[in-house]
């Protein structure tokens, strides 16, 4: 859920919503306070209404996305051979009422791609067709159907640490179009081939207006967002960011006190026998590392994060007690785990009313190492057992306890309320700002 919350509060930071006035100016610390708290309602209110707006069944457009709709366009001038045509006070209508159709976001690349679609796109102004016999002018309006802008943006690391934006790609198509130019009169006939072809010609006119406007605009403002959520803070150049922020979760992780970590002491007794495990620690929970790709997308208004992730060597040791009526035997036992790998794959709707998914789960462990004490000549039938079964099966071992372990994750899932855990986490972040995210815990979630 964690991933979630950070994914919704960074799009609105980073992307389309202004958190704070860039002209305000704090005169004091009291103002500069009352400013913060400010803006972090300001956010929090914007993600609950994008909350909100996602919950319909056919979301359209982005609550608070500053979409000029209408656009103006600049006048434009196209040669057509005998003819000129220029084209004044041309407006475009319907940009607000998009789609975002995909996302796909790269984080080791820093790259995401989005997809956004329009049902139809009207542009409206006036033309001027002139040839050196007649002339004609008059209104004209032009439909475009099915436009869809595809975006791509690489974010990369300056050389002074600063993280900014590197490049940015865009182009426009549609589907289908029509016109209608009026008081054409005799160079409708004339010209009907030219006119035919005033769709693409007024498309071709106004897309690098608009490609360039959009460029300006999203440089502008994903640099604005950058430079607000990272403040001064500057990101190394020797290893990606990605990495760079895995490395801060190990030490976080040490910090909170998991690593070591103590497991609960188990105590089962059936009959007359008995088993105790007790002061159990496991060291090494902190070296974990990214193995392969985290990636995450939106598609059909539902969001999806995949990683990989891999731990170091993993040791533990404890303290056994079995008892057999009158009888007990006290010992100790140590274990390595070479290594321990994980894929994992989770999906949450839009829509919050709904639960998140685990929809894929998959383990590889490295080789395992157990001594054991305290049983006397058991202890190396128990060390043979199991250094050497599971060292041969661990493969069948590790697809045998994949599904069980993703259905009772899935368990776990259903019995989340994602709304409530995100009004929760709101209500947080309007007292601490986005510090709130580092104190959350799993424990803390609301279970119906």
């Amino acid at each position: 859920m964690k991933v979630l919350i950070v994914f919704l509060v960074a799009y609105l930071i980073l992307g389309s919503v202004r958190a704070q006035d860039e002209n305000a100016e704090a005169n004091d610390e009291n103002d500069e306070a009352h400013n913060i708290e400010a803006a972090q309602n300001r956010v929090a209110a914007q993600i609950e209404g994008l909350l909100e707006h996602y919950k319909q069944e056919d979301p359209v457009g982005v609550p608070g996305a500053p979409i000029p709709d209408p656009m103006d366009v600049p006048d434009m001038a196209k040669s057509l051979g005998m003819a000129n045509l220029n084209m004044m006070k041309v407006k475009a209508y319907g940009l607000s009422k998009f789609r975002i159709s995909t996302v796909d976001v790269d984080f080791k690349k820093m790259k995401a791609e989005a997809g956004i679609q329009l049902d139809q796109m009207l542009v409206k102004g006036n033309y001027v067709l002139s040839s050196f016999f007649s002339k004609a002018n008059g209104p004209f309006t032009v439909i475009l159907k099915k436009v869809y802008v595809r975006c791509s943006v690489t974010l990369g690391v300056e050389r002074d640490g600063h993280l900014t934006t590197e490049h940015i790609d865009m182009d426009i198509t549609f589907g289908e179009m029509a016109m209608d130019f009026q008081n054409l009169g005799f160079l409708g006939s004339v010209f009907q081939s030219i006119i035919n072809s005033a769709p693409n010609l007024v498309f071709d006119a106004m897309k690098p207006f608009m490609l360039q406007e959009a460029d300006k605009q999203m440089r502008s403002e994903i640099n604005t967002r950058i430079e607000k959520f990272m403040g001064d803070r500057r990101m190394p150049n020797s290893i990606t960011p990605l990495d760079s922020a895995i490395a801060g979760l190990r030490k976080m992780v040490r910090e909170k006190g998991y690593d070591p970590y103590r497991l609960e002491d188990k105590n089962r007794t059936m009959g007359v026998f008995s088993v105790q495990l007790t002061n159990t620690w496991i060291t090494g929970c902190s070296s974990f590392y990214r193995v392969g790709n985290v990636t995450a997308a939106m598609h059909n208004n539902t969001m999806s994060m995949r990683m990989q992730l891999g731990t170091q060597q993993i040791t533990g040791a404890g303290q056994w007690e079995v008892g057999f009526g009158l009888m007990t035997r006290v010992g100790h036992v140590q274990f390595t785990v070479q290594h321990i790998r994980a894929t994992v794959e989770i999906s949450q709707p839009l829509d919050t009313r709904k639960r998140p998914q685990i929809n894929d789960l998959q383990f590889d462990m490295g080789n395992i190492q157990v001594r054991c004490d305290g049983a006397g000549t058991l202890d190396y039938v128990m060390e043979f057992v199991v250094n050497v079964l599971p060292n041969l099966l661990r493969y069948q071992i590790m697809d045998a306890i994949e599904n069980p372990i993703k259905q009772r994750v899935q368990e776990k899932f259903n019995a989340i309320d994602v709304e409530e855990v995100l009004k929760v986490a709101l209500e947080k972040y309007k007292k601490d700002g986005l510090d709130f995210i580092y104190d959350y815990k799993l424990d803390n979630l609301p279970f119906n």
